[in-house]
């Protein structure tokens, strides 16, 4: 009798579709990917130094070297320079999320995030989640320094809040801009250079130093319509009761509106495509 040994050949795997999360489980992983964020920052408190030392030397240079030209009075115009120094710099901190991100396609940590259990965009979320973070500080140095030179909040508690929480909305949808360029770039001094060039524009060309009335004709058209002044002359009115804030602040809602509109599908289009 002759044994007949059959060999088994396994079976070539199958690829398994994606697992799809619901918005509450991929809220939740965004969430804990947000604590990473955080715990780099305790781990490296050195990227803390651009969120409080750039605005100090913002505030001393444009108050101490400009405001007696602009202004014949320092303290007038610390009064209407700060609330723009506040976005402006919130505005800058917004380019840590693109240097992060392409960090972080440099070392491939995000091929270890495919690998486990997690909805895809988490990681993407996660990152401009904790990057919101460090705008509380530097919200929180530009106000408590001014207050050391002398500024001054002139309304209540609510609109003060109310402020912050404007300026937290608009760096929420400018970092979704800088996340697509950290995205595209794989190189973080690149995205920083780059980063950079989009910003200067935003942020002098702006009412944020001057009054709009004192600028040339065809440079107010280019202030008119630029979404920092909004959130400048909204923050201006809530801080210190100088200008209209209704208009302004629906401005700035339709603004990170459109922000979000654009450049949140594109950012998750192109980062599932680098991924």
């Amino acid at each position: 009798m002759t044994a007949t040994l059959v060999a088994t050949t396994p079976s070539s795997p199958v690829d398994e579709a994606p697992v799809r999360f619901g918005p509450v489980r991929t809220l939740r992983h965004s969430l804990t990917l947000t604590w990473r964020s955080l715990i780099k920052i305790k781990h490296s408190p050195e990227q803390l130094l651009d969120l409080t030392l750039q605005p100090i030397i913002f505030v001393l240079l444009f108050v101490y070297l400009f405001g007696g030209a602009v202004t014949g009075d320092r303290h007038v115009y610390l009064q209407f320079v700060l609330p723009g120094i506040l976005v402006q710099s919130v505005a800058f901190a917004s380019l840590g999320v693109g240097q992060s991100l392409a960090g972080d396609l440099q070392t491939g940590v995000f091929d270890r995030f495919r690998t486990m259990p997690i909805a895809r965009s988490a990681p993407l979320i996660g990152a401009v989640l904790g990057d919101v973070v460090r705008y509380l500080v530097t919200i929180a140095v530009v106000l408590g320094f001014g207050a050391v030179i002398g500024f001054r909040i002139e309304t209540d508690p609510f609109s003060t809040l109310a402020a912050c929480a404007l300026v937290l909305l608009f760096a929420f949808g400018l970092c979704w801009v800088t996340a697509l360029v950290g995205l595209l770039l794989r190189n973080p001094r690149t995205v920083q250079g780059i980063g950079g060039m989009l910003m200067f524009p935003l942020t002098f060309g702006s009412n944020l130093f001057v009054p709009t009335d004192t600028l040339p004709g065809w440079l107010q058209a280019w202030v008119k319509v630029n979404p920092v002044t909004f959130v400048v002359e909204a923050t201006r009115g809530l801080l210190t009761g100088q200008g209209a804030i209704a208009g302004p602040a629906v401005k700035v809602v339709i603004s990170v509106a459109v922000l979000c509109a654009v450049f949140v599908p594109l950012s998750l289009a192109v980062y599932r495509r680098r991924t």
